[in-house]
């Protein structure tokens, strides 16, 4: 392909790329674009040819104009962009953000003819970053504690327990079913203390045999056993300084429990095949889902071994002991979820967090997220609906729920409970029942809203009336002492 071939060819390849391009004169005024430019933008070719460049409202544009003399922009005083980022107006009014380059173009006797400018579409990675960060505000929030998502007082409790035993130095057992999320109890008492800044690591007792686990621990030394080929430092050594999470303590073989008793008591560790003694300074943060008494009275646990871990013993309740976290945690999934997820889902429907709330949970929050996993595959509609979740939960959507505790009566005509139904009434009212704007409005999360009409008894329903042969909505609150 030669050069006449390739100029022939030109505006074919200019319509090629996706940024937009846009040719303007001396003056400002537009001269020419490729089809990237109408798609980013929204005007046709025919609405910008020919018009100043200042239709795009661009905010660094307004910032570089140059008003003290002929040149209309910096640009032609030789000050070329170079991947600035930028603001700029569509036709329908939204906001595109943008990556902006531009330079002059000159003819054959080196005078400037005009200037050329290419912009880069980067509207969804600035709502991905905000995203994220709506998403690390929402982990920092009172709803939550170093990730462990919950607002009841049974898990005010467990954060106030793990607050107190990071500043101690004593072992902590953490106690709960499977699925309550006992490991993340182990990083937060483990990040909320003088150690977190040291190693945090983690063994899953359950996960090795015994001559295995025990070289996992403690080490081993070149020749120890079969396949000991050199001398191999435990998670003991490794965690050194920091804290050691043994999850599945139950599973422990009992020669090895001998060998941690020891470690407590003594705070030391030998490597398997060496007696060469080998200080650590550890915090060991043990968990189970078993009940280590039974253990202990069938003797495949050891009582002396229990009583120097059970020291400071945390107990984490199940999901259904606590069901009125599963809108905060329902929220925490959707977001979490949504973020890897490039499906246009807008919400849970209230039906679909109803069938949340009457199900049992027998494997607790961790069943809570998989169920949310799966119903971001299911989904093809804008709101998660209950047959969207997994068979199990939407089966129970009808079951009778845990009785949950009524809200305390209003005692004064305008205590802190009336304002705020007050301000949802009005909130719902003004939005025309749509919670998500109501939240908006009331500077909270759309989960927020809805917690608070379960618990004020608000329902807002809408209705179509024929009003003289034509249709009106009618919206109407349908609630205990509401119109």
């Amino acid at each position: 392909m030669n050069a006449h071939e390739v100029d022939r060819y030109w505006k074919t390849v200019v319509n090629t790329i996706r940024d937009g391009l846009m040719i303007v004169d001396e003056r400002g005024v537009i001269v020419a674009i490729n089809d990237a430019l109408e798609r980013i933008t929204g005007y046709s070719r025919a609405e910008l040819i020919g018009n100043d460049c200042s239709v795009l409202h661009c905010d660094i544009c307004e910032n570089i104009r140059c008003n003290d003399g002929p040149q209309w922009c910096t640009l032609f005083k030789g000050k070329p962009v170079k991947a600035r980022q930028c603001i700029f107006v569509r036709k329908d009014g939204s906001l595109v953000h943008a990556l902006k380059n531009a330079c002059l173009l000159r003819d054959d006797q080196g005078e400037v003819m005009g200037a050329v400018e290419t912009i880069t579409d980067i509207t969804e990675l600035i709502e991905k970053e905000n995203q994220l960060a709506a998403y690390a505000q929402q982990l920092r929030s009172d709803d939550g504690f170093h990730g462990i998502i919950g607002s009841t007082p049974a898990m005010r409790r467990v954060f106030e327990l793990i607050a107190n035993a990071a500043r101690s130095d004593a072992p902590v057992i953490i106690l709960g079913e499977s699925g309550t999320g006992k490991e993340l109890a182990a990083r937060a008492i483990h990040q909320s203390g003088d150690r977190s800044d040291k190693p945090f690591v983690k063994v899953n007792c359950a996960a090795f045999t015994e001559s295995l686990l025990e070289s996992e621990l403690f080490g081993h030394v070149k020749g120890a056993y079969t396949g000991a080929y050199r001398d191999r430092m435990g998670r003991f050594e490794s965690a050194d300084g920091g804290d050691i999470f043994l999850d599945e303590i139950g599973d422990l073989p009992l020669a090895t429990q001998i060998k941690l008793l020891r470690v407590l008591e003594e705070k030391i560790i030998e490597r398997v095949g060496d007696a060469t003694p080998i200080p650590v300074n550890v915090r060991v943060i043990t968990a189970t889902n078993r009940n280590l008494t039974e253990l202990i009275a069938r003797g495949t646990f050891r009582e002396d071994l229990f009583f120097r871990i059970n020291v400071i013993p945390i107990h984490l309740p199940p999901l259904r002991a606590h069901k009125e976290d599963i809108p905060l945690l329902a929220d925490a999934f959707f977001h979490r979820i949504g973020l890897k997820n490039r499906k246009p889902i807008h919400g849970i429907s209230n039906d679909a967090m109803a069938a949340l709330m009457a199900y049992h949970w027998p494997g607790n929050v961790r069943e809570l997220k998989s169920a949310f996993e799966y119903a971001f595959v299911t989904c093809q509609e804008a709101m998660i609906q209950p047959h969207h979740l997994p068979p199990d939960i939407h089966a129970n959507a009808g079951a009778p729920t845990t009785p949950q505790p009524k809200p305390e009566p209003v005692r004064k005509p305008f205590d802190r409970q009336e304002i705020q139904r007050l301000e949802l009434l009005e909130a719902l009212e003004a939005s025309d029942g749509n919670q998500s704007k109501a939240a908006e409005r009331l500077g909270v999360t759309r989960v927020t809203v809805w917690n608070r009409m379960r618990r004020f008894g608000v329902q807002y329903k809408r209705t179509i009336a024929q009003v003289d042969g034509g249709e009106e909505r009618v919206s109407a609150f349908d609630r205990r002492g509401t119109r």
